[in-house]
Order: structure tokens, then C-alpha cells, then sequence
């Protein structure tokens, strides 16, 4: 009889290929580039890659990059990336940048962030020949997002599992996208991921956490709500389904 852990290494796992075939993320001779922040997602989402890149198809490289913020008053144990990087034998690159927040009142602190770190990405990106970056968003964080944009900008979408850069060749890619938080917080907890030294300060300021209580309000009135709400959003986005 399996365990409780080994049931959700076996669930993460069949979650994560489901999403690397439905919506094709990975191709023979790709190199991708993980965006490594030290959090939860980016560290599962490094070690599952790692392991599926070691498959015979389809054959493709990885390499992972941590991008410091220097303005941010929050920290990562960096020894620890190095570390866990070179077990799974993967390169890690790490670099930092910075934000003006006064050049821009318009956008919150995490949006700057979040805007400057991904600029930092495809510069790395570029630079070690990669042809994708994978990011560490799970399905909460898919869902999340389509919310805000519905509510405060009357759109609906948002971040898709596959998006191809119009002015360059990049792929931004999310195989994480099908895989619930709290499936990856076990998952965490399970393999003793190390916690950020000291978290951002901004971080409870964002709508986040308002969404994430409506999501569980909806929950309640329908168990079904994610499978629904997800599906709503597969028929938005206009990229292929392999299904």
C-alpha cells in the first residue's frame, strides 16, 4: 500500500506531464531557463524538470537563474539554490537588479518587481542561448490572476501555460499550471524545501489573498469551481490543446 507521500509524488507527477502534453511545453532540442526565486513553486517546479529532462524524449537541457533584488528588504538563502541546484545538477546563475519606484506611480511594488525580475530573465535567457523560460506558477496562481483582471480590468484571462513572444524568439512556459497550492505545499513540506530568511514586506498587500478568499467562498457553493472556472479559460487562451 503507498503512503500519503508517495500518492502525492504520484499525483504531482501525473499533473505535471498532463500539462507538458496537453499544451505541448516542451519540444526536442529546447533549453529552458527556470526562473528560480527560492519559494515553494520555483523549487518543485527545478526538481521536476531536472528529472524530466533525464527522460530520452523529448531531450532538452535545463539551466536555473535567481535574479536579487537589491531594493526589496527580503532574502533567500542563496548557499541553499547553489546547493540544491548542483543536486539535481543543474547550473544556477544568479544576478540582481533594482527598481525605481518613483519612476513609476502607476504600478504597485510587486508589479515593478515582478516587472524588472522578468526583464532580468530574458536577458539571462538571451545570453545562455536559451529558447524558453519556465515559470513557477501553479493553478491558484492562474486562477488568481484571471479574477483580478476580471475584476479590476474588465478582462477576462491571463497567464496562459504557453506564451510565444511576439518581438523575439522566447517561450514563456508554466508547467505547473494544472497543480493546486496546497498539493505543492505538501509537496514542500514533504522534501524539507527550505523557507525564505526574511519575506517581503509588500507581500500582504496585494489582492491576492482578497481572491484567494473568494475562490473558497466559490468552493463552497461548488466543489467543481476550479475545474469549471479552468476550463472557461482553456476555451480563452489561443494556443493549442494536445488532448
Amino acid at each position: 500500500m503507498m503512503t500519503e507521500g508517495e500518492r502525492l509524488q504520484l499525483k504531482i507527477g501525473r499533473l505535471f506531464h498532463k500539462a507538458l502534453r496537453d499544451y505541448r511545453l516542451i519540444d526536442d532540442g529546447d533549453k529552458v531557463l527556470v526562473g528560480l526565486s527560492g519559494g515553494k513553486d520555483s523549487l518543485t517546479l527545478l526538481e521536476l524538470l531536472a528529472k524530466r529532462s533525464r527522460v530520452f524524449m523529448p531531450r532538452f537541457e535545463v539551466e536555473a537563474a535567481f535574479v536579487r533584488m537589491t531594493n526589496i528588504p527580503y532574502q533567500n538563502d542563496e548557499a541553499y539554490l547553489q546547493e540544491y541546484a548542483a543536486k539535481l545538477n543543474i547550473p544556477l546563475h544568479i544576478t540582481e537588479t533594482s527598481f525605481d519606484e518613483s519612476s513609476d506611480t502607476r504600478h504597485t511594488h510587486c508589479f515593478l518587481c515582478s516587472w524588472q525580475r522578468r526583464k532580468m530573465l530574458f536577458e539571462m535567457a538571451k545570453q545562455l542561448n536559451c529558447n524558453k523560460i519556465a515559470l513557477g506558477h501553479n493553478k491558484d496562481d492562474i486562477i488568481q490572476t484571471a479574477l483580478l483582471n476580471l475584476t479590476f480590468q474588465g478582462q477576462f484571462g491571463g497567464m496562459r501555460p504557453k506564451m510565444k513572444m511576439d518581438k523575439f524568439p522566447m517561450t514563456l512556459i508554466r508547467p505547473l499550471c494544472l497543480i493546486r497550492e496546497e498539493d505543492i505545499l505538501q509537496y514542500a513540506a514533504l522534501n524539507n524545501f527550505r523557507q525564505q530568511l526574511k519575506n517581503c514586506p509588500y507581500e500582504d498587500a496585494s489582492q491576492r489573498n482578497s481572491m484567494k478568499e473568494i475562490i473558497a467562498r466559490m468552493e463552497q457553493l461548488n466543489p467543481e469551481f476550479e475545474y469549471s472556472f479552468f476550463r472557461a479559460l482553456e476555451q480563452k487562451w489561443d494556443i493549442p490543446l494536445n488532448k
